[in-house]
This record gives structure tokens, sequence and C-alpha cells, in this order.
């Protein structure tokens, strides 16, 4: 797991917590920053596999 992943990740669980507090509290503006951390977070993990699936590839090649 690289940084990217493990910040994606971390981003969508503040999403969670975000959009939980904003349904709670009856703020759809806290909802919709929470919804849009959990969309950012996505974005960043999937640069992250992105990221790691290159590396994998390239590392396969490099073995003989």
């Amino acid at each position: 797991m690289n940084e990217d992943q493990v910040k994606g990740v971390g981003e969508k669980v503040k999403g969670k917590i975000n959009e939980g507090i904003g349904k709670v509290t009856n703020d759809p503006v806290q909802e919709a920053k929470g919804d849009a951390q959990q969309v950012e977070g996505e974005a960043r993990k999937n640069v992250g596999d992105a990221k790691e699936d290159l590396k994998d590839a390239t590392d396969d090649t490099a073995k003989p």
C-alpha cells in the first residue's frame, strides 16, 4: 500500500464522518462536504491503486 492509497482511504473515512454529522444535525452543507471528501478520497485511492499496479507491472518485467 502506498501513501496515496492510505491518504485516500483516510479522506473517505473523514467524509463518511462529516456526512453522518450532517445527517444527524440536519446540516446539508456538512453532508455535502462529507460527500465531496468521499469523492476526493476515492479519486486519491484510485491514483494510488494505479501507481501500485504500475509498480507491480514494472517489477514483474524486471524479473528474469
